[in-house]
């Protein structure tokens, strides 16, 4: 059975800022994005990698996810990136401007060369036109591929688009990449929201990412993990009526049964297996936060 783990905010960190580096092992995100890509100046690229790296090293934040983001092969600093970055052994690496199966399989051949042959998973930056064209066949890359992160900034300037509030011109991209993920066992995370001042917007663009079916969102500021958490975290309510539809099939008159009677509307194996679900991640997000 794979193992359930919580992704619902996923926050950003500069890595030239070692402050700010510090400051992440005591925020409530379930898992941190050490960036040395956009976040980070060019003259201050081997400074941030040398940052990244040793706090990667030092651990001391608990439970949470650690990921960092190099940058891609083709710049100046990405093989020097994702040489530090397996040597330091986060949980994963993010590799930016994916846009078709052979970019993850050149990091995967390096990863080799350098002998880091097991523990370090990738996340995929999904930020191209051609990332969504080619779209399925990325996620079925296969190898340590295990996210993919929407890039909806870069997306919006390569289409030649503007930000709206409903996303509808992103709609079909955001669409194709969940269901990739989906069909190859993949987690998703959706983009960020820039407007760090307008809590509604924020909070309206994590119900819809959820909506869609993303397990979380990428964040930009500390104060958006809170809200992220909530409305990525199954309520109090849905935990309540998933134990009952799970009791009730585990009732003996219930046994082999497809569907059933409860609280007055038909329950399916489906709706069960939902329900499964939703009650591991609410563990899972308690013994996280046990441990945070």
């Amino acid at each position: 059975m794979t193992t359930i783990r919580p992704r619902r905010s996923v926050l950003y960190m500069p890595g030239s800022n070692a402050r700010a580096l510090e400051k992440a092992r005591a925020l409530p995100a379930d898992a941190l994005i050490l960036d040395l890509e956009d976040a980070v100046a060019p003259d201050a690229k081997e400074t941030a990698r040398l940052q990244v790296c040793d706090a990667v090293k030092a651990k001391g934040f608990g439970k949470r996810e650690i990921i960092v983001r190099i940058n891609a092969l083709s710049t100046p600093w990405g093989e020097a990136d994702l040489k530090a970055a397996a040597e330091a052994q986060p949980d994963a690496i993010l590799v930016p401007k994916i846009s078709k199966p052979a970019d993850l399989h050149a990091i995967e051949e390096r990863l080799v060369q350098h002998h880091h042959l097991k523990t370090i998973a990738l996340w995929a930056m999904v930020e191209t036109p051609a990332a969504i064209l080619h779209i399925a066949a990325i996620a079925a890359a296969g190898g340590r591929l295990a996210a993919f992160v929407m890039g909806t900034n870069d997306l919006i300037k390569e289409i030649r688009g503007v930000h709206t509030q409903d996303r509808t011109n992103l709609a079909a991209a955001l669409s194709l990449s969940v269901l990739a993920a989906r069909a190859n066992g993949l987690a998703a995370i959706d983009g960020v929201y820039n407007d760090i001042a307008n809590a509604d917007g924020f909070k309206a663009s994590c119900e819809q990412a959820r909506a869609f079916g993303f397990d979380g969102k990428t964040l930009i500021h500390p104060s958006q993990v809170e809200p992220c958490n909530g409305v990525f975290a199954p309520s109090a309510d849905e935990v309540e009526a998933a134990r009952k539809v799970i009791a009730a099939f585990a009732l003996p008159e219930n046994h082999g049964k497809g569907a059933i009677k409860l609280d007055g509307r038909m329950v399916e194996l489906l709706h069960a297996e939902i329900a499964r679900g939703t009650v591991a991640m609410a563990d899972a997000i308690a013994e996280l936060e046990r441990n945070a």
